[in-house]
């Protein structure tokens, strides 16, 4: 409907004439952000999806576990996802550090989220002598809709807009130039980032849980996550406009510093597929009426 309305009108939609507004509600001092609701509905989400899986034979964990399971992963989302940007994306912080402590200021780092959560499930399957592979299996399975939200919620924001095209679907976005020049329409890589990161990589993942006995070799749907996520922010980072801090960093080596970080990533993603065979044990269900050999 939009796209016909675009050609019809000979141009390109203004962000503003979208009526988007980065808070959803304000009561007194509290405002609730539409960047935070995606937070909170993607970790909930990812609670309840999650004991969908775990309800399945061979889970490498109890139902139980996941209630503190998901305590971990919340730490390392955010506490990754800060101290990743402030390291990839804006070292200079480091200089105040009370600038850290204000998510508001810059963002998060989904590569830095991954390490966080990493770490997180490390340190949950230590305590409680589970296998934190297995663990990270299950759980990446969840990732996409939160991705999927964030990306949306960086769209309602008008952060993060792509570079400047004249495609039919480009939008202009507001204050993306120097004072006094017009802004050119741009591709909303927000949204192409949802379609990939978010609804592409949750079937792919669905469908080889679901519909596959990937579950059962340890790191193979891990691999499948990492390999997934790099090849399409890899991909969508060509359409999208460089942090203004890492323009130079770009044009010096020719990538972003988003598709440099997807690198180790993809690299991981295979080597974790390809030696999951290796790792594969006989799985004693926490869940479910049979072993799976």
């Amino acid at each position: 409907m939009i796209l016909s309305m675009l050609a019809a009108a000979g141009g390109h939609i203004r962000f503003e004439d979208l009526g988007l507004h980065p808070d959803v509600f304000s009561i007194g001092f509290f405002t609730l952000r539409w960047y935070s609701l995606a937070y909170i509905t993607g970790i909930l989400f990812g609670w309840w999806y999650l004991g969908k899986m775990l309800d399945r034979p061979g889970a490498p964990m109890s139902r139980a576990h996941a209630d503190d399971l998901v305590f971990y992963a919340t730490l390392g989302i955010i506490l990754g996802g800060r101290i990743g940007y402030v390291i990839f994306y804006a070292p200079e912080m480091f200089l105040h550090p009370l600038r850290i402590l204000r998510l508001w200021d810059g963002g998060m780092s989904f590569h830095g989220g991954a390490i966080g959560v990493g770490i997180g499930v490390i340190l949950f399957a230590r305590k409680h002598k589970l296998s934190w592979l297995r663990i990270l299996d299950y759980l990446v399975c969840t990732a996409p809709v939160g991705l999927f939200l964030g990306r949306l919620a960086n769209f309602v924001n008008g952060e993060l807009w792509g570079k400047p095209s004249d495609v039919p679907w480009a939008i202009i976005f507001p204050r993306t130039v120097p004072f006094g020049l017009p802004d050119p329409a741009r591709h909303p890589s927000q949204l192409y980032e949802a379609g990939l990161e978010g609804l592409v990589l949750f079937a792919v993942m669905s469908f080889a849980f679901w519909r596959t006995k990937a579950r059962y070799d340890p790191g193979k749907l891990s691999g499948l996550f990492l390999l997934g996520y790099g090849i399409a922010r890899f991909i969508v980072e060509f359409f999208r406009e460089p942090d203004q801090q890492l323009r130079a960093f770009a044009e010096m080596t020719g990538l972003h510093m988003g598709q440099w970080l997807c690198v180790p990533m993809i690299l991981g993603g295979l080597y974790l597929m390809n030696s999951a065979k290796t790792r594969r044990v006989r799985v004693e269900p926490i869940a479910g009426p049979d072993s799976i050999s």
